[in-house]
């Protein structure tokens, strides 16, 4: 019983850690990389689309697909994008079917333009060392290469590209299917790190960012969990 000079104890408040809530109107992106596509050969150049390669996915990356597949079916996914490169909609091809949704393009997405050095020759180039492959990655600059898309007019393209994905869906979750320059990219602006700081992403890997406004905030980076797993 509480006497009349005795004030009853207030219970004292807690302040928990943090935990992350996407802010109001922002859009979560999850980026996933395309799944590993058909090997190079010399005597057997890629097929170009707009002058960039198009090789189909490899076995391994078709392995990847259904991996991704697998683990994304059961998050909320509002819309899928995938870019002009076969390797990403094949890649998108069992979620899609999972979620029962019809991928859009978004064609600023597609890869970084390798000039002279495409249809599969970059991997041949890269692979041997080659001077000039050492000197863009010294330089971290992709227009070291003959005809290859400078570095500004590749970053305004995925800015351009996040931006519209962003302002079309406030509030929601989309997974958008496309490439290992492209996620260094975005990761590197989000990051505001040296242009090829980010590279890396493996194929089928997931990487998470949320957008909101002109911030984008790193969620996280090259997830594979997924595909470490058996596939049973």
């Amino acid at each position: 019983m509480t006497t009349p000079d005795q004030a009853p104890e207030k219970e004292e408040v807690e302040y928990r850690q943090h935990r992350f809530t996407p802010p109001p109107g922002a859009t979560e992106i999850f980026l996933v990389r395309h799944g590993e596509s058909a090997p190079a050969r010399t005597s057997q150049p890629f097929s170009l689309i707009d002058g960039q390669a198009d090789p189909d996915l490899a076995p391994e990356g078709r392995d990847h697909a259904e991996r991704v597949g697998r683990r994304l079916a059961g998050e909320r996914i509002d819309a899928l994008y995938v870019t002009t490169l076969r390797r990403t909609v094949q890649t998108a091809a069992p979620l899609a079917a999972k979620l029962g949704l019809t991928p859009a393009v978004e064609a600023d997405l597609r890869e970084v333009h390798l000039g002279d050095w495409e249809g599969g020759l970059f991997r041949k180039l890269t692979t041997e060392n080659h001077p000039i492959a050492q000197r863009m990655w010294e330089e971290q600059r992709w227009d070291v290469v003959p005809g290859a898309e400078p570095g500004h007019v590749f970053a305004d393209r995925i800015s351009r590209a996040i931006g519209r994905i962003a302002a079309a869906h406030s509030d929601q979750r989309v997974a958008v299917f496309t490439h290992g320059g492209v996620i260094g990219q975005v990761f590197a602006h989000a990051a505001g790190s040296q242009a090829f700081a980010m590279l890396g992403a493996d194929n089928g890997s997931i990487s998470h960012i949320v957008v909101t406004g002109d911030t984008w905030i790193v969620r996280r980076f090259n997830d594979t969990a997924h595909l470490a797993a058996p596939l049973g």
